[in-house]
């Protein structure tokens, strides 16, 4: 690593003016994937704003109909939590199944959409479920929120906060993950609400996304021969050693139908 200098503020608004006083300032939140980037010398951020002194950002209650989850609310907590047990067990199975223990203990919900990395669990349930991720200056829808590669909606000085998951009718998660790091390989989120069915993919492309034509077929028959015959296209879909952009196209069609599968229980 490179020299920096690091800060462990106690509120928001102290992370916040630190990161706005620092140009090349970047937040720390589980480091699972920050730290690693900067043993590499691949990020040399001058500060490195250490987020877990902020009680604000933790925990999970319910609002409505919805839960909420803070953004420094460990991968680990999200799966034991009873409210998100008994609200939305499919976001506590997802949680579940990230990573290794290690990996649950110290990630974070905030930290993992704030990366965008293509292959994270926590896209698939933030569109999946429609949840709007809240910021240290507004909400973002989650349509809106994951834009590409690593990219998100978020601008510089913004920090997530929280993320305000609508309770649904009926969710599962399906995922082909790789055996080593359990990363998803493609994932599948399918949601029923009483405004309709909404389907979250993560793995199979740069970014999460919906597939609108799965949608339209669930939510007119909640079944998995509803998504018989909907094919898949592989063209700007991540091709790697792992899996080809034409497997992982046939993998989406595949967790699609085990996710409707178990969410009709």
């Amino acid at each position: 690593m490179y020299a920096f200098n690091y800060h462990r503020p106690n509120s928001l608004d102290a992370a916040a003016q630190a990161l706005a006083a620092n140009e090349d300032a970047k937040l720390l939140a589980g480091g699972q994937t920050m730290l690693p980037t900067m043993k590499q010398r691949l990020a040399m951020p001058s500060d490195l704003i250490d987020l877990s002194g902020i009680a604000e950002l933790r925990g999970v209650c319910e609002d409505g109909d919805a839960v909420v989850v803070g953004a420094m609310t460990t991968h680990a907590e999200v799966a034991a939590n009873e409210i998100v047990r008994s609200k939305i067990p499919a976001l506590a199975k997802l949680a579940d199944g990230i990573g290794d223990p290690q990996v649950r203990n110290r990630g974070t919900l905030g930290g993992s959409i704030a990366n965008a990395d293509p292959a994270a669990d926590y896209p698939a349930a933030v569109v999946g479920l429609g949840a709007t991720v809240k910021t240290n200056k507004r909400e973002i829808a989650a349509d809106d929120f994951f834009v590409g590669l690593f990219e998100t909606a978020l601008e510089p000085g913004e920090l997530v906060v929280s993320v305000r998951f609508p309770v649904p009718e009926a969710a599962a998660y399906a995922k082909f993950d790789h055996p080593a790091s359990r990363y998803a390989i493609v994932g599948v989120m399918v949601a029923r609400t009483g405004g309709g069915v909404r389907v979250g993919i993560t793995g199979a492309a740069p970014s999460a996304f919906r597939q609108t034509e799965m949608e339209q077929a669930l939510a007119g028959n909640f079944a998995p021969d509803a998504l018989d015959g909907i094919s898949v296209s592989a063209d700007g879909l991540n091709g790697d050693i792992h899996a080809s952009a034409e497997y992982r196209a046939h993998l989406v069609g595949v967790m699609a139908k085990r996710a409707v599968i178990a969410a009709r229980g």
